[in-house]
């Protein structure tokens, strides 16, 4: 895809060096940007820039020159006109109260912010962007906006064609975040629902782990399409009546990143979902792995909104008590199967 002639590289900053933030950086590097990508394990940061890929995280991708690595934050923050975070939910406060305290014009809400990570801070039962907005008061909402949709960092890495939604309050905004990351593989949507994006993003990773539990026992096709069909209706429910708008779950961030999340391979969250459907250990299946899945973390979280929020969850209800409860998965489907007959909406 030809670019604008208004378009201009920018001075990009990536916090978190896993797949996604790697593979983030890469995109943008292929866009002409120049990219600083944080790592804070000082040893993998070393390795990275000596052989120039992330073997960690990423094997087999070529980190282009326009990629800088460090493992000091206040030296990836001093560098980039955009921050963006890709941090683990449960560490996202931490990251954000440190980096705002290391950058003075980040504290003060002259860089622009951009969140592509997804979960719910379990403490809080926060949404990544109201931590950013509790740790950075002095943003505007003109400088912040969030990104997610159906998108394996392994294939956006490998330039596969992707569509992804940037949210922000301010349509300008979110316009001027789809201009930094569209390129020939890459296409973004716009959207000023980011409360309906985060929570798209963040509930279907639970409904992923059910999904790889339907695999893991070994039910069929029908199964996997009911679980997704009701996993929709269920997520639209709860976001909806957190202030998230119904049409936001039909889109990239919904309907889309459930799909992929339920059905692919590279899926983390499904990994973990197939492990437990075949009667393994939660502690046992998370020890082997190396990336995050986030959706162990947010079925805790999505538990807690439902219940404050009086909203029926049953699937993601199941789900938490087979990841902490040691609920056969055989008996959840029986319960889900036998619950009171009801009208389809």
């Amino acid at each position: 895809m030809a670019r604008k002639s208004s378009f201009q590289t920018s001075n990009v900053c990536v916090l978190g060096g896993g797949s996604w933030g790697t593979a983030i950086a890469v995109l943008l590097a292929r866009n002409g940007h120049t990219v600083t990508l944080w790592e804070y394990q000082e040893d993998l940061a070393g390795k990275m820039k000596e052989e120039r890929e992330n073997k960690t995280f990423l094997p087999g991708v070529n980190l282009p020159d326009g990629i800088s690595i460090t493992s000091s934050l206040s030296d990836a923050l001093s560098s980039g006109d955009y921050v963006i975070f890709v941090i683990p939910s449960h560490v996202f406060r931490s990251v954000a109260k440190q980096a705002a305290s290391l950058s003075p014009d980040l504290s003060l809400g002259k860089k622009k912010i951009i969140s592509a990570a997804k979960g719910i801070e379990n403490d809080t039962l926060k949404r990544m962007s109201e931590i950013i907005k509790e740790e950075i008061p002095a943003l505007p909402d003109n400088r912040f906006a969030v990104m997610s949709g159906p998108s394996f960092a392994a294939e956006v890495a490998r330039e596969v064609p992707t569509a992804v939604v940037a949210a922000s309050e301010d349509e300008s905004y979110a316009r001027e975040i789809q201009d930094l990351f569209m390129g020939p593989t890459f296409r973004v949507y716009i959207n000023t629902d980011v409360a309906g994006v985060e929570f798209g993003g963040s509930f279907k990773n639970v409904m992923a782990i059910a999904s790889g539990i339907v695999d893991g026992v070994g039910f069929g096709d029908n199964s996997k399409a009911a679980l997704l069909t009701r996993g929709i209706a269920e997520m639209t429910r709860l976001g909806v009546k957190l202030g998230a708008d119904t049409k936001t779950f039909a889109g990239l961030s919904g309907i889309g990143d459930l799909i992929l999340t339920c059905m692919g391979k590279l899926s983390r969250n499904l990994h973990v979902g197939k492990e437990l459907g075949k009667g393994r250990k939660l502690d046992e299946i998370l020890g082997e792995m190396v990336n995050v899945a986030e959706g162990v973390k947010t079925a805790e979280s999505v538990r807690q909104l439902a219940i404050r929020e009086g909203v029926e969850t049953p699937i993601m209800e199941k789900v938490y008590d087979m990841l902490f409860n040691d609920l056969d998965p055989k008996q959840a489907a029986i319960d889900l199967m036998t619950r009171e007959p009801k009208t389809e909406h």
